[in-house]
């Protein structure tokens, strides 16, 4: 690959990154761990780390967890890991909403009860949670009863989404002042053995294509997840390393924030994508593209415990 990006760390340079940071960013799932089993010798990297005097941050699209639901997985693998300094999806869009949107109503949900209780964390009421069964005929459809304190439209991974959510978040989103903010666009959730099922983004697209409106993402690789830990616990993007497995999300969200990048290959992307990014010239996709890459977070530890 020409240029500068996409180089293997590895050897004396592993230590010079490392000493070039304050902070280090890391995705989970395809990082740290994979399904229930933690990446072998992640834990000992995400400890050591601290234990160099770095601030260590996990950044997910998943909305399916709270941050203590996360907290306590990290912990049961071994990871030192404390509540607040997990920052999945959930709790950054109660926190956009709260912050950001200023909202002053209830949420109409498509989610998790992770994302519910995030929400009502910061003092959101929702609507929304849970199946939601067909209602009359086709002609009482546009008709659904809605929440006149209905105020924001919010799209996370749903497992109950059906045509009757999709719907009634139309007739919501129909009413112009009614906000609209998805968690996050990834199409498809990867899954151990090279499986997947679709994503949030699925979900997102098809209640933006019905209400032929777009939403405001807070995921990766929106600057507002990064926002979120810089104004938190005073990060500066100059000395922070974002580490992913995906180009498309933890790369570019380090890219768009002014961090550096390093991609593992315990995940999704590989470096021969990277490579293709680099080379098509086009400065949106060159985004994409990491400064460094390891095969896995475990070719930190030689550093680190030297």
């Amino acid at each position: 690959m020409s240029g500068t990006k996409c180089t293997r760390l590895n050897g004396a340079l592993v230590k010079q990154v490392l000493d070039s940071v304050d902070s280090v960013l890391f995705d989970c799932d395809g990082v740290i761990w994979r399904g229930d089993q933690s990446i072998p010798g992640a834990p000992q990297v995400i400890n050591l780390l601290k234990e160099h005097g770095k601030k260590v941050f996990f950044v997910t699209n998943n909305s399916s967890k709270t941050r203590k639901m996360y907290a306590d997985k990290m912990t049961s693998l071994g990871f030192g890991v404390r509540e607040e300094e997990v920052f999945g999806t959930a709790y950054c869009c109660a926190m956009y909403l709260k912050t950001v949107c200023k909202l002053e109503g209830k949420v109409y949900l498509l989610g998790s009860n992770a994302m519910e209780q995030e929400l009502e964390a910061v003092g959101i009421q929702q609507t929304g949670v849970g199946p939601d069964h067909v209602f009359g005929k086709q002609n009482d459809w546009a008709s659904v009863p809605l929440d006149p304190e209905v105020k924001a439209v919010v799209v996370g991974f749903d497992e109950h989404f059906s045509y009757m959510k999709l719907n009634r978040a139309m007739q919501y989103l129909i009413q112009r002042d009614c906000l609209f903010v998805g968690t996050n666009r990834d199409t498809r959730l990867p899954l151990e053995g090279g499986k997947a099922v679709p994503g949030t983004g699925c979900l997102l697209q098809a209640v933006e294509t019905a209400a032929q409106r777009q939403a405001q993402t807070v995921g990766k690789p929106n600057h507002f997840m990064f926002d979120c830990v810089a104004s938190q616990f005073g990060v500066n993007p100059d000395r922070c390393l974002m580490v992913g497995d995906r180009l498309d999300t933890d790369i570019l969200l380090g890219s768009n924030c002014g961090l550096k990048t390093l991609l593992t290959l315990t995940g999704v992307s590989t470096v021969a994508e990277a490579e293709a990014h680099w080379e098509s010239g086009c400065s949106e996709r060159k985004g994409m593209v990491p400064d460094y890459y390891v095969e896995s977070i475990a070719d930190l530890l030689p550093a680190l415990q030297g």
